[in-house]
């Protein structure tokens, strides 16, 4: 092992200082939310510039954003989108990844251009909106799981997934009599299972803090998911409900940390999740980056 010189532990030094800002910028908008969220609103509201610790301490803001009654019903909207829509959008992705990776399929080079094609090249709002529209999806939860069911650049990564497995693979397993869907579902998904975890990931975030559709398609507020009612407490400041047995002045200041807390609330469970995906992740990427 070569020893480093002076110039080469100065040029780490720099790295791992710039390294360390760079991780202080992306966490503290997080750790500023976070305490934010349990700091006494009065005391919040009078701190200015750098905030470090909390201001007090009080749970009053998640106290009162558990008594919102849309707040489990969103929740429950949410958990429903991602689960049904992710589980969709992985079987058409694996099944149209699949077929787009057969090297004698005589159809795959046209079928691969026509999907690229959909890539750079849109019908626009307004044609989406008719069409959803015209199939009768509007105002039901089908309306945000249908007109998304298939990522066209993850459908790309996961065909340059499987083309990565080797042909003698399946020739073997051709030979023992496995069909399509076998070779598929015990071959293929099996040694292709990095890339299957990152897309499962990015469906799954996706669906998560979906909200652009479901302000175009759903009027009805029972079937808003979480996103959106984050969104009319952020930028509407629809928090009337939740401070309406409270004085003026405890509204305006208490306002401010539920706002704080709804986001923790919003944001915990991909926390919790990612970390058992995260092992999956880099190689994942990297197995599908060479999109071929």
């Amino acid at each position: 092992m070569l020893k480093k010189t002076y110039g080469d532990k100065i040029v780490d030094a720099l790295i791992y200082f710039f390294l360390c800002v760079i991780v202080i910028i992306t966490l503290y908008p997080m750790y500023y939310v976070l305490i934010s969220s349990i700091s006494q609103a009065s005391l919040l509201i009078r701190h200015t510039g750098f905030l470090a610790l909390p201001q007090g301490f009080s749970v009053a803001a998640y106290v009162k954003v558990f008594q919102n009654p849309l707040l489990f019903t969103s929740y429950g909207n949410t958990i429903f989108y991602v689960v049904v829509g992710t589980l969709l959008n992985m079987a058409l992705t694996l099944l149209g990844a699949y077929v787009l990776s057969r090297k004698d399929f005589y159809l795959r080079t046209v079928l691969t251009f026509v999907v690229i094609f959909t890539m750079y090249f849109s019908g626009g709002l307004i044609p989406f909106y008719l069409q959803v529209q015209n199939l009768g999806l509007m105002n039901t939860r089908w309306a945000i799981i249908f007109p998304t069911a298939l990522s066209t650049f993850n459908l790309i990564i996961m065909r340059t997934g499987f083309s990565a497995v080797p042909d003698s693979l399946e020739e073997s397993a051709r030979i023992d009599g496995a069909g399509d869907f076998r070779i598929l579902v015990q071959i293929m998904i099996p040694l292709a299972m990095p890339t299957v975890s990152v897309l499962i990931l990015f469906y799954g975030v996706t669906r998560w803090n979906e909200w652009f559709n479901a302000t175009i398609f759903i009027r009805q507020r029972l079937l808003f998911p979480l996103q959106v009612l984050l969104r009319e407490i952020l930028l509407m400041n629809s928090t009337s409900d939740m401070v309406a047995d409270l004085g003026a002045l405890d509204k305006d200041n208490i306002s401010q940390t539920i706002k704080y807390a709804t986001i923790i609330v919003a944001v915990v469970p991909v926390l919790l999740i990612y970390p058992f995906l995260q092992r999956y992740f880099v190689k994942g990427v990297m197995i599908g980056a060479v999109k071929g």
